[in-house]
């Protein structure tokens, strides 16, 4: 799977790393050029956009939201922000951080809606409204096990950087932490991603 190799990646060396990070460098290149043609008004461009990021920013937008439809709400609106806004980037190069910042805000967004509604009707019905868990899925792969084991902000940052490709700057602007800040947790989550593995599999 796609999402076990990017996590597997930084542990090992070699040609296959040099392989990879020239891929990524290659679709990077290719978003700028899609990023300027938008920005000159081209709709066509902006198609080409959305198929290379529709599915990445809605599963970055599952994550934060444990949904399935609720993240396919939030990409939706995010696509939205960005076809408004895409003249105001001034970098394009930027525009993966920028997009994944836009789907968190939007979580964000959506999670204080839902509190304030699950309030009113805790108010109106006098009793604390519950909250139905997401299933969990008992046949996941040994990968996706052991990152339900790790802190919600390490999932999160172990998921940008690895399986959506952002640097150490372009995942300082998405979190809003300065760039130590953010190789700190990474590391402290590769730890901890490292030790659920191993308890995987013991």
């Amino acid at each position: 799977m796609q999402g076990a190799r990017s996590f597997r990646e930084p542990f090992r060396g070699g040609a296959r790393r040099i392989e990879w990070t020239m891929t990524t460098e290659t679709a990077r290149a290719i978003d700028e050029l899609l990023v300027v043609r938008c920005q000159a008004g081209e709709s066509e461009a902006f198609t080409l956009l959305v198929r290379r990021w529709q599915r990445r920013l809605w599963q970055y937008a599952r994550r934060l939201t444990g949904y399935p439809e609720a993240a396919w709400d939030v990409t939706q609106e995010t696509w939205l922000v960005v076809l408004r806004r895409i003249r105001s980037l001034n970098d394009p190069a930027w525009f993966a951080a920028w997009a994944h910042r836009i789907v968190r805000n939007k979580c964000a967004d959506r999670g204080r809606k839902i509190e304030r509604r699950r309030r009113l009707v805790s108010r109106v019905v006098q009793r604390p409204c519950e909250s139905a868990d997401a299933a969990s899925d008992s046949r996941s792969e040994s990968l996706a096990a052991a990152l339900r084991r790790l802190a919600r902000n390490q999932r999160e940052i172990l998921l940008l950087k690895y399986g959506h490709d952002l640097t150490i700057v372009e995942l300082s602007f998405v979190l809003g932490v300065p760039a130590g800040t953010v190789k700190s947790r990474l590391h402290h989550a590769r730890e901890e991603l490292r030790r659920a593995l191993q308890g995987e599999r013991s």
